[in-house]
Parts: structure tokens; C-alpha cells; sequence
């Protein structure tokens, strides 16, 4: 359930234009929240867009869906759940600014919405703060249940054989990284650069937007002209929290050093624990034959690998370059927190490794580049290698556990909403008559 109503109200810039086209109509209310035909039709377009199919159930579904959202708006306005209005301006902050993400920018979005930015925050403020509201009930009904050993096998025998999922092959994988030590010379040749470009930007020759969109190795907000909109403290490093709450505003910082490299930063606005403004960032420079000598070393590493002559442990304490690598370099799935890596979905970058390698064997050197930009050689060593089958206790456990604890959670609301939609006044169309949720929600037509 929470995914749907994530899904109904994190996507609202796309579904509220859609629905603005629709004849509209009060098709359910409960307490003093009406539902509007046109939010039904709305998210029905939505999913088709998206890929999805509708079937005949889908308008008993959605309705569901709303009318659940509703109730527990109601009834967290009834308890007084706390949902401040700085809480909303982070969430309805973060929405904004990956949306301006998938659509070009601020610009493209404000062009695509025909309003501008803080407009939009306005019109979307109270939709969002409906949304927390929800999501702050529902983990008061939720939050604290759990599932016992027990109650997971329970769960598993009454699922049909027919129906018993199929597990796909898992892999878990270690490393062994080996990146370039970036010297004191080259990190002075990057300031030096930065530099040029910030006198430049001083100078007038060139506007801050303009230098970041020719020179800045930031992806993210390189087509942006530097403006990664508004964040909040802890989102970026603590080097970048650090100027960006000590220059004045809309004044360009000195050259500053991160993990990722070397930046400038410009912030044109602050409010409490968050800023928003435009950065640049230049890389630290490896040239072509550092390269060369690291793929050489570790060249050497994987034949010392493959000949016994050092063990696996004693090779990442020995040589890895990577900070906080654990003894045994496992790579986890930053997704899913799990150590193992479902192959159909498997960063492609570790299945051209471990593809056709055995479990224990190591791949030969590859070239590597992580998630901050940084370059380098690394050994992969596949661990192990599950093949596909029937989900079972002993192998799937935590797999099956996530299950039946989705259940029992959906089980707790469904009880919630029939105890709740006794004391309060729900209304619904008759086009809904066909569904059959009525005992659920208490309703006679």
C-alpha cells in the first residue's frame, strides 16, 4: 500500500496536468476529504504511461487506494500527527529537484508546468503535506509490527506450489581496488585551473552558469549551469555543508578540495538546515601513463593470485587503495543493503567481470571508475554463484520473511480501516457498486 501512495503523490507535476483535462466529479468522500474522478482517471493514464497494464478491477482499486490515502489523512489530523511546514518544504524541495532532473532543469520545468518554480511549490505544498500526513498514520498503524520465525514458515506452507516464487541465480562478489595516488603536482595543476576559470568569472568574461556548463565534471548539474537547486544539510559531503554555510551569499568561494575533486560554489539562497545554489568541480588529472604502471601492478597482483603466492586477505591489506575496504572486499548492493546480487539486475560493470569466472577464480585486472568519478584497476573474486530455484526456507529466508511481513502489514491496515471507517462519515458512488470492499469500508449502497 505505501507504494501506491507514494506513487500516486510523488509523480503529481505529471498526473495533476493530466487530470486538469478530465470532466471532474466527487465520486467518494470520507470525513470532510472528497475524491475526484478526475485523480481516479488521472493515475490511470499515469500507469499506462508508464508501461503498466489496467485491468478490470483497476477503477475498485484505485478508489481503494484514495479512500484509504483520505482516512488516514483524516484520522492523523484527528490525533494531531506533527507534520511541520519546514518538514514539507524539505519533501516538496527534493521532488522539485529531481523532477527538474528528469525534465532538463528549473527552466525546462517551470517551461513544461507554464509556472514558475516557487509557484509550483505552492500549488503542490498542500498535496505534499497531505501525503507526510498519511505516511506519518500509517507507520503509527504499521511501524512496530514484526513477524516471528513461526509465522514465516506459516506463511510459506500456505502458499499453492504452482505459486511459490522462482529465485534467480545471486552472486556475491569481492575487490580488490587499486586507484592512482593523485601527487601534490597534480592537485596544484587542478587548483590552478579552477582558479583561472573563477578570475574569469570575476572578471566578466565569463558567467558562472556559462564556466560550468564548458568546464565542470559534475554530470549532475553540468547541463544545469552548475545549479544543483535546493539541498539540504547532509546531502553532500561535509567539505561542501562547510563552505556552503560560511561565504556570503551569491558571492563564488575559494577553490575548496572534496573526495570528489576540486571545487568553487556559489549560494544564492539559505533557510535553516538547507541552501541552494551552483557549484563547479574539477577532477584531479591522470594521465596515460600512471594508468599504464597501475594496470601494470595490478597485473602483477592477479599472477600472484592465481599462482598461490599470496591469499586474498593478505592482497587487499597489502595493496588496496580503497578507505574503509573490509578484510574480505565484499561489494554490497547500496539498493538493497544485501551482499548478494541478483544477475538479473546486477551492476553491468561486476557481471562483465564475474560472468565467466568460477566461484573462488579472480578476474583479470579492470578498468574502474566508482561512484565519486575516481579511476583506477581492480581484481574481482566471485565468492559465490547461487543457481536459480523454488524460494525455500533455508536459502530464502529473509526473502520469504519480507513477505509475510508485507502481509501481515496489509492485514493490520485493512482492520485499521474497517475499525476507523466505523466513526467516520464515507460516502462513495454507485459506479462502485461492483466492487467488493464494501464489508471493508462499512458501506451499504
Amino acid at each position: 500500500m505505501r507504494k501506491i501512495i507514494w506513487c500516486l503523490f510523488f509523480n503529481l507535476l505529471v498526473q495533476i496536468g493530466i487530470s486538469q483535462e478530465v470532466i471532474d466529479q466527487v465520486v467518494a468522500i470520507v470525513g470532510e476529504n472528497p475524491i475526484l474522478y478526475s485523480e481516479i482517471q488521472g493515475q490511470k493514464l499515469q500507469i499506462l504511461q508508464q508501461g503498466g497494464e489496467l485491468d478490470g478491477n483497476i477503477d475498485c482499486y484505485l478508489i481503494d487506494e484514495f479512500m484509504t490515502q483520505q482516512l488516514l489523512i483524516h484520522q492523523a489530523e484527528i490525533d494531531s500527527l506533527e507534520v511541520t511546514e519546514e518538514m514539507v518544504k524539505v519533501e516538496l524541495d527534493q521532488r522539485i529537484q529531481y523532477f527538474s532532473a528528469q525534465v532538463g532543469g528549473t527552466e525546462a520545468l517551470e517551461e513544461f508546468y507554464g509556472q514558475s518554480i516557487e509557484e509550483i511549490k505552492e500549488e503542490f505544498f498542500e498535496q505534499i503535506e497531505d501525503k507526510m500526513k498519511a505516511q506519518k498514520m500509517q507507520q503509527e498503524v504499521t511501524g512496530n509490527i514484526s513477524v516471528s520465525p513461526s509465522e514465516v514458515r506459516s506463511f510459506f506452507y500456505k502458499i499453492p506450489f504452482d505459486s511459490v516464487p522462482f529465485i534467480n541465480s545471486k552472486v556475491k562478489v569481492s575487490q580488490l581496488v587499486i586507484a592512482p595516488e593523485i601527487t601534490y603536482g597534480q592537485k596544484e595543476a587542478t587548483k590552478k585551473k579552477l582558479r583561472k576559470i573563477k578570475n574569469r568569472i570575476y572578471s566578466n568574461e565569463i558567467s558562472f552558469s556559462v564556466a560550468a556548463e564548458f568546464y565542470s565534471n559534475d554530470p549532475g548539474s553540468k547541463a544545469n549551469g552548475g545549479n544543483f537547486g535546493w539541498v539540504s544539510r547532509g546531502d553532500f559531503v561535509p567539505e561542501f555543508d562547510a563552505i556552503a554555510y560560511t561565504i556570503p551569499l551569491n558571492t563564488v568561494s575559494d577553490v575548496f578540495e572534496s573526495p570528489f575533486g576540486f571545487h568553487i560554489l556559489k549560494i544564492e539562497k539559505r533557510r535553516g538546515e538547507q541552501y541552494y545554489g551552483s557549484h563547479i568541480l574539477i577532477k584531479n588529472e591522470v594521465n596515460e601513463e600512471d594508468l599504464k604502471n597501475l594496470k601494470e601492478r595490478c597485473t602483477s597482483i592477479f599472477d600472484e593470485l592465481r599462482a598461490d603466492k599470496i591469499s586474498w586477505a593478505n592482497a587487499i591489506k597489502t595493496h588496496s587503495t580503497l578507505k574503509n575496504n573490509s578484510a574480505n572486499g565484499i561489494i554490497f548492493n547500496e539498493s538493497t543493503g544485501d551482499m548478494y546480487w541478483d544477475m538479473e539486475n546486477i551492476d553491468k560493470s561486476l557481471f562483465v567481470g564475474i560472468n565467466n569466472i568460477d566461484i573462488g577464480e579472480f578476474s583479470e585486472p579492470l578498468y574502474y571508475q566508482d561512484s565519486k568519478g575516481n579511476i583506477g584497476y581492480r581484481i574481482l573474486k566471485l565468492e559465490d554463484r547461487t543457481t536459480p530455484h523454488k524460494a525455500n526456507l533455508d536459502d530464502d529466508y529473509e526473502y520469504i520473511q519480507k513477505f509475510a511481513l508485507n502481509e501481515k502489514q496489509i492485514n493490520e491496515m485493512d482492520h485499521w480501516v474497517n475499525k476507523s471507517a466505523k466513526n467516520t462519515f464515507i460516502e462513495i458512488n454507485d459506479i462502485f457498486k461492483k466492487c467488493d470492499f464494501k464489508d471493508k469500508w462499512n458501506i451499504r449502497f
